[in-house]
């Protein structure tokens, strides 16, 4: 980001030329990475948190005798 930040203070015509686009990529490319981690670790919480929802269920309903 510090090098893209870099490249846009270098000036509207050389930002506008394409003269930062591999930063931008790379940022891009970085960002995206870090989306998908988050992403993947947010989804096994959920299914983890399901899981055991799911098993609290099965138990009070085992305890109360609806099976």
């Amino acid at each position: 980001m510090v090098a893209l930040e870099e490249c846009h203070a270098k000036g509207f015509m050389f930002k506008s030329l394409g003269g930062c686009n591999d930063a931008k990529d790379k940022v891009s490319e970085c960002l995206r990475g870090a989306r998908a981690r988050r992403t993947e670790a947010n989804r096994a919480a959920a299914k983890a948190k399901r899981e055991e929802r799911e098993n609290r269920i099965k138990e009070l309903n085992k305890s109360l005798g609806l099976d």
